[in-house]
């Protein structure tokens, strides 16, 4: 039920997801942060059983900020996403795998590129322009395939994403309650003032 997007620009990556934290058609919390910041510049956005994510999520998390008090610099992304994908790939060989979908946003402050990965609970990784799980991918995708270019600015990236959160508004069969946004770029990560109620009209 939960919904993930992830958007790359010339300069940022953009990561959203939906605040309504749910067991089935029942919401539990209507202000749920589905994100984990791994270091300065990678985020991660997470979905699936409740319990599994928040654990494997936590558990990622103080690993990536061992590593960087170990040995006084942060993983990059990639290097994040290669362990992540080894960690889901040790749990789907173990008696109890973890149910979780994730997406994880970075920007390289070394190459300066934004960057985005989208993995599955089966451990399945690709790098990607843009990405999506939940009933996003199902609504969102073909909005991204038309709309997205890896130049476009920030302003440009929030158009894109309001173009996605208006459709999920008006065709989406349950309510998601809003979406929490976040930035990562090389000033870092930080939260994105949202209006959940702006509509944008596809050109």
């Amino acid at each position: 039920m939960e919904v993930l997007l992830g958007i790359t620009g010339k300069d940022f990556t953009l990561i959203a997801c939906s605040k309504a934290a749910m067991r089935g058609a029942t919401i539990l919390k209507a202000s749920d942060d589905k994100t984990r910041s791994l270091n300065k510049h990678t985020l991660m956005a997470f979905s699936g059983e409740a319990g599994d994510t928040i654990q494997f999520a936590e558990y990622i998390q103080a690993n990536a900020q061992l590593y960087s008090m170990r040995n006084g610099t942060d993983l990059s992304p990639s290097a994040l996403a290669h362990f992540i994908r080894g960690e889901l790939a040790s749990s789907l060989r173990s008696r109890k795998p973890y149910n979780v979908n994730l997406l994880l946003g970075g920007f390289d402050p070394i190459t300066g590129k934004p960057s985005l990965y989208w993995m599955d609970y089966l451990a399945a990784l690709t790098a990607a322009p843009y990405a999506a799980h939940g009933y996003a991918q199902y609504y969102c995708l073909s909005i991204l395939d038309k709309h997205h270019n890896p130049n476009i600015d920030f302003e440009q990236g929030m158009k894109v994403l309001r173009m996605c959160t208006d459709e999920l508004k008006r065709r989406l069969p349950i309510d998601f309650k809003g979406m929490l946004v976040k930035v990562i770029d090389k000033d870092g990560i930080r939260e994105v003032e949202y209006n959940d109620d702006a509509r944008i009209a596809c050109p």
